[in-house]
């Protein structure tokens, strides 16, 4: 099995659609922790965190089904 963190690198430089999930997913992290950093959150704010949830969830699920694609490919 390859070197996963270099296995990934290579799959985000060689991937469009990964590279893109994988930008998503960081900017669904930053987002959340912005929000999670504040004291109180309005209705509108706790119903983003919940939504940024599952968007980075969703984009996670991508990845790895991309991740195994990949990885089943090299092994043939």
């Amino acid at each position: 099995m390859p070197d996963s963190e270099a296995f990934i690198e290579r799959l985000a430089a060689e991937n469009h659609e990964f590279h893109n999930l994988r930008e998503e997913h960081r900017r669904y992290e930053l987002e959340l922790a912005e929000l999670n950093g504040r004291g109180f959150l309005s209705p509108d704010q706790q119903w983003r965190v919940s939504e940024l949830k599952k968007l980075k969830l969703m984009a996670k699920d991508r990845m790895e089904a991309l991740i195994r694609h990949a990885r089943a490919a090299t092994h043939v």
